[in-house]
Order: structure tokens, then C-alpha cells, then sequence
């Protein structure tokens, strides 16, 4: 035990910080997903599916529909490719940060109080914070390779020729696009605590409050 002391002293606010800030956003998420059990539209996530489906039985039935729903899916993936791309620089420009740490990690340390100013842990807060818009990036991208899926799905004339091209189905296939779309913008919104990380662990539970907070104005339906 005794070997880690060092460790410890010199780590240890850093993952305390760490450890609460993903505590709250987890205990944030767990008791919207006891809410949303209870009432599915009681979020904006929740009536945006509903929305979706029943967007797509009316197309479906209606042929007169497709260069409609066309247009609308194709505004969708112009706004996903736009993101996915936006992450890509994001991406770049992290590694850019990571290959500097020795320049400036000091002066980013300027107002940290009490976490550590090690170099080393700076790197892992930019790959941290790499690995985050990582998973936009692939968010985003999942969720153009589904819009792309359903484009074709939707146009497919009724009655439906194979129990997957129902308009069930094919709903089923644009909220899991709209879903990988959402996770996408979550990444973004995640990585605003782990920008504020890199200038020491206050920072980092402070902008996480502050996430949290309009986490939830966000996600509740306005109506409910």
C-alpha cells in the first residue's frame, strides 16, 4: 500500500473528480430510464420516435409521399454527414493536441488547484477526450448508413413484399438511425467536461453540473 501513496497523492483528486462526474451523469441517465419506463413521450427522445413511425405508415400508404420522404431523408443525412465530418476535424485536431503535451500542459495547468500537473495524465485527458469524438464520428456515420437503408425501404410499394419491409420495420430502422444520431450529439455535449478536465479537476465537476443541469432542460418534452 505503501507504494502507492505517491500515486495517490499525486492522482488521486484527479480520478475522485473523474469517478464523480461519471457517477452523476450515470445517475442522471438511470432515473430518466425509470421515468421513460413509466411514460415512453415523457422526453423529446421518446416523442421523436413516435413521430418517426408514424411518419413512416403515412408515407407508406400514400404513395404520392416518396419524393417527400426523400427530401426529408436526405435533409437528415446532409445534417449527420455535417456532424460526422465536424467530428473528423475534432479528431484531427486532438491528435494535433496530443503530439504538444510537453509545451503546454503547464500553462493549460495554470488554474489548477489541486489536481496533478503531470504530463503524462494531460495526455490522457486528450485521449479521453479523443475517444470521445471517436464515437461521434461513428455515431454520426451509423446513422447515415441507416437513413441510406431506409431511403430505398420506404419507397418500397405496399402491401409489403417480406415481413422486413413493414412499415413497422422500416421505422424501426429510422429511429435507430435517429437513436445513433442522438448518441452522436451526446458525445459532443460529454465532451465539454472533459475540455474543461484539461485545465484540472474542479473544472471538470463544475462543467458536469453544469451538463447535467441542461441535460435536463434539453431532454424533457416541453409538453410533458
Amino acid at each position: 500500500m505503501a507504494g502507492f501513496e505517491p500515486w495517490i497523492r499525486e492522482f488521486g483528486v484527479d480520478i475522485l473528480s473523474m469517478g464523480f462526474s461519471a457517477a452523476l451523469i450515470a445517475a442522471y441517465y438511470l432515473a430518466r430510464r425509470r421515468r421513460v419506463r413509466r411514460d415512453p413521450t415523457l422526453t423529446i427522445h421518446g416523442l421523436n420516435e413516435l413521430a418517426r413511425a408514424h411518419w413512416v405508415a403515412g408515407v407508406m400508404a400514400n404513395p404520392a409521399k416518396d419524393v417527400m420522404a426523400v427530401q426529408t431523408l436526405r435533409n437528415f443525412i446532409m445534417g449527420a454527414s455535417l456532424m460526422a465530418t465536424t467530428a473528423a476535424f475534432l479528431i484531427l485536431g486532438t491528435l494535433t493536441l496530443s503530439g504538444q503535451a510537453e509545451h503546454i500542459a503547464s500553462s493549460w495547468h495554470a488554474a489548477n488547484v489541486a489536481g496533478s500537473s503531470s504530463a503524462g495524465l494531460w495526455v490522457a485527458k486528450v485521449i479521453a477526450l479523443l475517444a470521445d469524438f471517436i464515437v461521434a464520428f461513428f455515431a454520426f456515420a451509423m446513422a447515415i448508413r441507416l437513413a441510406n437503408h431506409v431511403v430505398f425501404m420506404i419507397n418500397v410499394p405496399g402491401p409489403a413484399p417480406h415481413p422486413l419491409l413493414t412499415p413497422e420495420q422500416v421505422a424501426h430502422r429510422l429511429n435507430l438511425a435517429g437513436a445513433h444520431f442522438a448518441t452522436g450529439m451526446r458525445a459532443f455535449f460529454f465532451a465539454v467536461p472533459l475540455v474543461f478536465w484539461l485545465f484540472g479537476p474542479a473544472m471538470l465537476v463544475i462543467a458536469t453540473l453544469g451538463l447535467v443541469f441542461a441535460l435536463h432542460r434539453l431532454d424533457r418534452n416541453p409538453a410533458a
